[in-house]
């Protein structure tokens, strides 16, 4: 557009503007500057090419990717859904969930009319979450949930579901289970809670492996709350655990090295030496032992003695307690 259409534009614009009833009835002009006035661009309405859905049908479900519609895990097709706290749906067939259940899984079961029902069956909304869902039913369907990686806090309250939909928990946490692996595998992170939860519902074959690892755990700090949870027999178990390895090492120390035959070099009083510096090493050691005691201090704080030593029988005598010394303490039981 040259110069010359645009000052003809510009003399419309003011005029409409100064004699709004003139310019109503002056026509218009005709030339290309009225027709590239009506092509202007101008913004689309704010609703024209939105995703608009006007029957509002758009719903986004959360299914199980193990406990879906089609995943055949039974003879039986799922005629049932759990829905978790978290909105997550699993479908399960109730013949499955009944008979693993002691208390038809929590009163839940058979499902009440009043439930809302789907194209495979009526929809039980549950309060835990879908990761402890995920667990219970994997451990329901006698599956490995491994591959989730669930947290310590998702296995915890796992157990307490079970017990809760009234599985047979000395069942679902044997030895050969996977459930029971997971746990061990996740007990050197949190013991103590592994422990007291194995100690609530008497999971003995649960317990002891989970002690082991309680070795170096200070007692002062147990809470009220643990100590609750896991009962005063695991309780008492696990106090003894500690006394009974630190009364068995100040047993092991007392006895010093044998002595030997009396040479020119080395008599009984030379001897008795090696027997007060082992007196004070042992008695050093059992002041500051730990039920979790290492052989290697034992070694550190023992062989040193033979620095002092200038008899070779005295030396040889003081290796061979202290390598009876490291046997005797690494055979003394680590569990309850």
């Amino acid at each position: 557009m040259d110069d010359s259409e645009w000052l003809n534009v510009i003399q419309i614009a003011s005029d409409a503007l100064e004699c709004p009833s003139a310019f109503r009835d002056k026509p218009f002009p005709e030339c290309s500057t009225v027709h590239a006035l009506a092509q202007l661009p101008t913004p689309p309405p704010s609703d024209e090419g939105s995703p608009i859905d006007e029957a509002g049908n758009d719903l986004t479900v959360a299914v199980s990717t193990a406990f879906h519609p089609d995943a055949n895990l039974s003879k039986t097709s799922p005629d049932l859904v759990l829905l978790s706290s978290d909105g997550v749906f699993f479908y399960v067939d109730a013949h499955t969930l009944a008979a693993a259940s002691s208390n038809q899984f929590d009163s839940l079961l058979p499902a009440s009319t009043t439930h809302v029902h789907n194209d495979h069956g009526p929809v039980i909304p549950i309060p835990e979450s879908a990761d402890v869902i995920n667990v219970v039913l994997h451990t329901v369907y006698n599956m490995s949930c491994g591959h989730y990686t669930p947290t310590i806090d998702t296995l915890i309250s796992s157990v307490h579901a079970l017990h809760k939909y009234g599985m047979h928990l000395k069942s679902c946490l044997a030895p050969s289970s996977s459930l029971f692996a997971l746990i061990l595998a996740q007990a050197p992170l949190a013991p103590i809670q592994f422990y007291a939860l194995a100690g609530a519902y008497d999971l003995h074959e649960l317990a002891v492996p989970i002690s082991s690892h309680l070795l170096a755990y200070s007692l002062s700090t147990l809470t009220d709350e643990l100590a609750t949870c896991m009962g005063p027999i695991y309780l008492k178990r696990l106090f003894f655990l500690h006394l009974g390895r630190m009364d068995a090492l100040r047993r092991l120390l007392l006895p010093p090295p044998h002595p030997h035959p009396p040479s020119a070099e080395c008599d009984f009083a030379e001897q008795k030496r090696l027997t007060r510096a082992w007196a004070l090493a042992s008695a050093y050691l059992a002041w500051d032992a730990r039920p979790d005691l290492s052989t290697s201090v034992i070694e550190s704080a023992l062989c040193s003695l033979s620095d002092c030593l200038n008899c070779a029988e005295c030396k040889k005598s003081l290796n061979e307690r202290v390598k009876q010394l490291v046997v005797q303490w690494s055979i003394v039981k680590r569990t309850i």
